[in-house]
């Protein structure tokens, strides 16, 4: 099974980016299928962005020109820029990885990393 580490979150003023990163153990990520999710305070978990790992991608209409999951195989780990930041981003944001892509994306991954904490302040 895959480790996962995200880091990268911060505080950050409206308008503002941030990358976040997930760094994955155990496993190659470009044979797995990952997402990014997060949740804000009182809200269910949202499916942010995912990636097959035939590199094909997904990003929801919230973040949609905003936000850009990429992978860098070298580093073995899965990024999220985040541009244009809004109050309504904050959240803790989560990656997850598993071989099967609809597990992914339904949040029914195997692996999960222990999430990171983003505040965008107006």
């Amino acid at each position: 099974q895959v480790q996962l580490v995200e880091s990268g979150g911060g505080l950050m003023q409206a308008g503002g980016s941030l990358r976040l990163s997930c760094a994955a153990s155990g496993r190659t990520l470009n044979t797995l299928n990952v997402a990014w999710f997060r949740r804000a305070p009182g809200m269910e978990r949202e499916l942010v962005a995912a990636m097959r790992n035939g590199g094909s991608t997904f990003h929801a209409g919230s973040v949609q020109g905003r936000f850009t999951i990429s992978r860098d195989n070298a580093k073995n780990t899965v990024y999220l820029q985040m541009n244009s930041l809004k109050p309504e981003d904050t959240a803790v944001y989560y990656c997850a990885a598993d071989l099967n892509y609809f597990a992914v994306v339904a949040g029914r991954a195997a692996s999960w990393g222990q999430g990171t904490q983003v505040t965008v302040s107006s």
